[in-house]
């Protein structure tokens, strides 16, 4: 938790953060990444990650997610989780033998949640920006 950038709620969209493709053959047409990518403005945020614990779902260290804090985490989806004050991106896996946080990267453990564990989700995953 301690030392991670953070960034704000999402911008409230402008004409600066949109990417025109083609305009001289498709006409003034252009795409704003905050349209296409935020759908609740207010609860949404970007996160770098900066572990390679979520390789295998293909994020990377480095790698700009959109956390919309206003969907539900439910079995499945990939989260970004407070446990004990630390936040970690994994997957989240609820059953009958309770909650687990699940790595993929085999170089990193599954967590499974104790029933004392201070334990939170922060929010959502719905996009994962990176570079190519």
């Amino acid at each position: 938790m301690y030392g991670q950038p953070w960034y704000g709620a999402a911008h409230k969209g402008s004409a600066t953060n949109t990417v025109a493709f083609g305009a001289d053959d498709h006409g003034e047409r252009s795409i704003d990444l905050n349209e296409q990518l935020v759908r609740n403005r207010p609860a949404t945020f970007f996160f770098r990650m900066n572990s390679d614990a979520m390789a295998d779902a293909g994020i990377s260290s480095g790698d700009i997610l959109i956390v919309d804090k206003s969907i539900k985490a439910v079995s499945g989806k990939i989260i970004v989780a407070v446990l004990n004050g630390d936040l970690l991106v994994r997957r989240l896996q609820t059953g009958i033998k309770g909650i687990d946080l699940l790595a993929e990267n085999k170089r990193y453990g599954n967590i499974h949640l104790e029933e004392f564990s201070s334990y939170a989700v922060w929010g959502t995953v719905t996009y994962v920006i990176h570079s190519v």
